[in-house]
């Protein structure tokens, strides 16, 4: 079994986050209700955590403000800063009492509240995001105004001044920072990726190197000496629809079911992950045989990144 070189118990907290206001597809926040559902709590007390649940999942619709205008494109902006808000300080008192945290989206929106969480109690961590997306728009560059496009531009202080977000402090550098399996880039996007210099695999290189060679190589960037914390987000569209068709923006040519397995084992055995998210599972898109696909995936996913070995 891995030795998780930061944790200071074999806890895992587990934090569900029923949340769609980044994005206007519904059915997004019913995702950590069928991870739950599907039996991941018991799974991982299977592979020897104990699991810290509260035992019911809130909806946050008591953060939901009356009114909500967009603030230039940006949609629902007070509705995602305060579930994010809310959500990073329960994670932080995880992150800080030593534990294992899984965040169960949920949007991804949700990674100011996961990354802001993680860094506060692992100041030294990095994050390796996994997403055929590459979500750091700005408040400027988005066509769209969704916010799950946009939380690493928050995380990394390019974002601008928006009093709304001013609680999220730029806890992020770009040589922190490491993306694997992208393949759906704004234009704008890939000019921030270049002027900050931010390391990218996108499938090209995937397809080119394998994902072993992607994966080392991402690890050696961000985390050389394996001597820091490491913060996972998983976004299930990084993994070809073919593989999780239940996610609401998928983009055909991603990763396997191997491919997406094997990062998540690779990480596990660096002992260094502290932190970790399986984010955009929708259960409401596709018929049964999708979402049970998509689903099992996801808990799959956490049980590899946990400790799980196929010996």
């Amino acid at each position: 079994m891995t030795d998780f070189k930061f944790l200071k118990n074999k806890t895992v907290g587990v934090v569900p986050v029923p949340f769609s206001g980044g994005q206007p597809k519904d059915g997004v926040d019913e995702g950590p209700i069928r991870l739950v559902e599907f039996g991941l709590l018991d799974q991982l007390k299977e592979l020897g955590w104990d699991v810290d649940f509260a035992g019911e999942i809130n909806n946050f619709q008591h953060l939901r403000p009356q009114e909500d205008p967009d603030i230039g494109k940006l949609k629902k902006p007070r509705y995602v800063s305060r579930v994010n808000e809310a959500v990073s300080k329960v994670i932080q008192g995880h992150a800080a009492e030593g534990k294992m945290v899984l965040t169960l989206g949920g949007d991804h929106s949700m990674a100011m509240a996961t990354v802001s969480g993680t860094f506060a109690a692992h100041p030294d961590a990095c994050l390796i995001w996994v997403d055929a997306h590459a979500d750091i728009n700005t408040p400027e560059s988005t066509d769209s105004g969704n916010l799950h496009g946009c939380p690493l531009s928050f995380l990394l202080g390019i974002a601008g001044e928006i009093p709304e977000f001013s609680w999220i402090k730029p806890c992020l550098k770009p040589e922190r920072l490491v993306y694997i399996g992208l393949r759906d880039v704004d234009p704008a996007e890939k000019r921030i990726l270049k002027e900050h210099g931010i390391k990218a695999y996108s499938m090209h290189e995937v397809d080119r190197y394998g994902i072993g060679k992607v994966v080392e190589d991402a690890l050696k960037h961000v985390n050389p000496n394996l001597d820091r914390p490491i913060h996972l987000s998983f976004d299930v569209d990084a993994l070809d629809p073919t593989v999780a068709p239940s996610t609401g923006t998928p983009v055909r040519g991603g990763l396997t079911f191997r491919e997406g397995h094997y990062i998540c084992e690779a990480i596990c055995e660096t002992g260094c992950l502290v932190s970790l998210d399986i984010m955009e599972v929708n259960p409401s898109l596709g018929d049964e045989v999708n979402l049970y696909q998509t689903v099992t995936i996801g808990c799959s996913l956490a049980r590899c990144a946990l400790g799980e070995t196929l010996l």
